[in-house]
């Protein structure tokens, strides 16, 4: 039977994290959800690089992590990750926040039609059920988010989809900000640890 995004999600939410140790484990025990690379290696802590916002930010977006219901034709994806500090430990509490063009290639710049934030749970995890965002003219496909650990600063930046054939021409696209992304019998997984 294939994996469907909610297992893997089951699977990726069942994690006991502790320390790093932990999580080295669980890449040795699940390598389809491979770690980012900033906290798999041992000599590199570096922060997730930083990327502009774009035009299409707006604040106040709602508490949700269920964004797939406003594009109910989209592909379905659920991305979810952790945040850490440089020392890879989880930060709970933090906010993560994402906002992503629909199946069109449109930004909804009138309400929050896949827009929405979260704050970490106790174990630093966030997750996002949404959709896979459409090409636009001049962009690969990517999605947006700001992170902030409780009292820091925020981190704007976005994230890739491997394979995209945008990826070499988008000015912005750096392979330290690929998601892991997995095919599942109803969607895809991808998969980002945040280090802020």
């Amino acid at each position: 039977m294939p994996s469907t995004r909610r297992s893997l999600l089951t699977a990726f939410l069942s994690l006991p994290l502790v320390d790093a140790a932990k999580m080295r484990a669980f890449a040795q025990a699940t390598p389809q959800l491979a770690l980012t690379w900033a906290c798999d290696d041992e000599d590199d802590d570096a922060p997730t690089l930083e990327r502009e916002a774009g035009p299409f930010y707006k604040p106040d977006t709602p508490l949700d992590s269920d964004l797939y219901p406003g594009a109910p034709g989209g592909e379905r994806i659920t991305v979810a990750g952790f945040v850490f500090d440089n020392l890879c430990r989880p930060l709970p509490g933090s906010l993560v926040e994402i906002w992503h063009a629909d199946e069109h290639g449109e930004y909804d710049r009138d309400g929050f039609r896949l827009r929405g934030h979260q704050f970490s749970d106790v174990q630093g995890r966030w997750w996002f059920n949404t959709i896979v965002p459409a090409l636009y003219p001049g962009r690969t496909r990517h999605f947006h988010f700001k992170v902030q650990r409780p009292g820091g600063r925020v981190l704007t930046t976005q994230l890739f989809f491997p394979g995209e054939p945008g990826n070499a021409d988008d000015w912005l696209f750096h392979d330290s900000l690929l998601l892991s992304v997995n095919r599942a019998g109803d969607g895809q997984f991808g998969r980002f640890d945040f280090v802020v």
